[in-house]
């Protein structure tokens, strides 16, 4: 287990997510594919975060402001209401969660390694980070990913 290195345990087949993708995408990416949590890639492909169910669920944990009384455009509402149904006015009314991205909610710092970092030393950095996975990189680019279940498949087998 000694010599073991990022190269033996990663997993190559890495599962991203785009960092413009909706809060409801990004959930139901990660539920249908049993992830927990993905590495967040730009529209060319560039690391730039890390998003997890934790962070989902942080979001729409943080309570919600009604600031619609404040909005300028009630005005324009209120004064449509005469020729306009309900129905029609709440069509135009925008979610504030459709507004919501992954690139809002993400964590932009990512754990990265390279494939000739001992085991050892990845263990350490996610115990240090509080973290449930690690990319692992090669000249700044993604071509692995080491989560706690790989960690706890090299215990098993040891």
């Amino acid at each position: 287990m000694v010599n073991l290195t990022a190269r033996d345990i990663m997993n190559q087949d890495v599962l991203s997510v785009g960092m413009n993708w909706s809060i409801d995408q990004l959930a139901n990416y990660l539920i249908e594919n049993s992830i927990s949590g993905a590495p967040v890639v730009s529209e060319d492909g560039k690391l730039v975060g890390v998003v997890s169910l934790t962070d989902i669920v942080r979001y729409r944990n943080i309570p919600a402001t009604d600031n619609r009384a404040e909005d300028p455009h009630d005005y324009y509402i209120h004064t449509s209401e005469l020729n306009y149904s309900n129905e029609e006015i709440e069509s135009l009314h925008l979610d504030a969660e459709s507004l919501v991205s992954v690139k809002d909610i993400m964590t932009p710092k990512t754990f990265n390694v390279n494939e000739d970092t001992k085991i050892h030393n990845v263990a350490d950095a996610m115990i240090r980070g509080n973290i449930h996975r690690v990319l692992v990189t090669r000249e700044d680019t993604l071509i692995g990913i080491i989560t706690s279940m790989d960690m706890l498949r090299v215990i098993r087998d040891f």
